[in-house]
C-alpha cells in the first residue's frame, strides 16, 4: 500500500504538492505518464474516448520533440499536458542546476505549469526552485504499478478497484513496459470506474 497508495508521512515531504483532488466530489483524474509514444499513446487516446474520458498527460519532453504530431493531437482530443522532465530523469540523482535545466527544456516543447518528477522524488531545493517558478506539482494518490514486470493485468486492475476514492489522481503509462497491460485492463478500468459513479476531469494548471 505504500507504493499504490503513498502514506501521510510520504506525503508530508512535499506539502504543497497535489496528491488528490477533492474528497467530496466522485471524480477521479485520470493520467499517464513517460509518452508520448506511437506504441501507446494512440491507442490509449482512442480507449479514452470511447468512455469520454479526459486525462493529463506528464510527458516526457525528448519523446515530445520527437513526436510532435502526438503532442498535438493530445491536445486535439482535449486532454491536459504536464511536464515529466525532457529525460524522465531523477531529482536525487542529478545536480539541481542540471535538474532545473531540464525541466525547462521540456517545458519549451510542452508550454505547461503542471509538473510530476519522475519517479515521484526530487531534492527540496528542487521542489521549493519548482514553486518559485510557478509550477504546480502533481503528485497521486493511486499509482497503478502498470509499469511492474511483477504484476499482471489483473494485478493492476485489482489496484484500481482498491484504492480509487473521491478525488483520487490515478497514474498510468502510456509506454512500451506497460502497454501490453492496459490493453487488457484500461478499458475495464474506465468501466468500473463509471460503473461506481466516477466522473473524468483533467488537473488544471
Amino acid at each position: 500500500m505504500l507504493i499504490e497508495q503513498p502514506a501521510r508521512f510520504v506525503r508530508w515531504l512535499y506539502p504543497h504538492a497535489i496528491w488528490r483532488m477533492d474528497v467530496h466530489e466522485r471524480a477521479v483524474y485520470l493520467t499517464f505518464d513517460d509518452g508520448p509514444i506511437p506504441e501507446a499513446t494512440p491507442w490509449v487516446l482512442d480507449v479514452l474516448d470511447q468512455f469520454g474520458a479526459k486525462a493529463t498527460f506528464f510527458m516526457v519532453g525528448d519523446n515530445a520533440h520527437r513526436y510532435p504530431d502526438l503532442l498535438q493531437e493530445v491536445r486535439r482530443r482535449g486532454h491536459a499536458i504536464g511536464n515529466h522532465t525532457y529525460n524522465h530523469v531523477g531529482g536525487l540523482r542529478w545536480s539541481s542546476w542540471k535538474y532545473l535545466y531540464n525541466v525547462h527544456k521540456a517545458h519549451e516543447i510542452l508550454q505547461t505549469k503542471l509538473f510530476r518528477p519522475p519517479h515521484g522524488w526530487m531534492r527540496a531545493v528542487q521542489y521549493r526552485t519548482m514553486r518559485i517558478f510557478g509550477y504546480k506539482v502533481v503528485m497521486w494518490d493511486l499509482v497503478t504499478r502498470d509499469y511492474s514486470r511483477r504484476l499482471t493485468a489483473s494485478d493492476v486492475l485489482a489496484n484500481v478497484k482498491r484504492y480509487a476514492r473521491n478525488g483520487s489522481i490515478i497514474t498510468f503509462h502510456d509506454s512500451l513496459k506497460s502497454i501490453d497491460k492496459l490493453k487488457v485492463m484500461l478499458p475495464e478500468a474506465l468501466q468500473w470506474l463509471k460503473d461506481q459513479g466516477y466522473e473524468f476531469r483533467t488537473i488544471t494548471a
